[in-house]
């Protein structure tokens, strides 16, 4: 199973080092776009309908899910984490 995990963060949003802190605790690699270096990442956000930032797009097996916010039960159930 193949997935791929990339996080949409800014440097003043603490929940989003806390997401990313949690991820590399349970050997999750991803992707980091931070939203305030790149416009594009701006507007890929906007693009799910976010407000604000931790915003993390899974994609696996061919899906992909959406999260907005650090959602740690959420995401233990989309990447399988016991």
């Amino acid at each position: 199973m193949e997935q791929k995990v990339i996080i949409y963060t800014q440097e003043t949003c603490p929940p989003c080092f806390a997401e990313k802190e949690w991820l590399k605790s349970n050997n999750i690699s991803f992707e980091e776009r931070d939203i305030r270096k790149n416009s594009q990442y701006m507007n890929e956000v906007i693009g799910y309908g976010a407000s604000a930032t931790p915003v993390t797009v899974i994609i696996k097996d061919g899906s992909q899910e959406v999260v907005m916010g650090f959602k740690q039960e959420e995401l233990q159930s989309i990447l399988a984490i016991d």
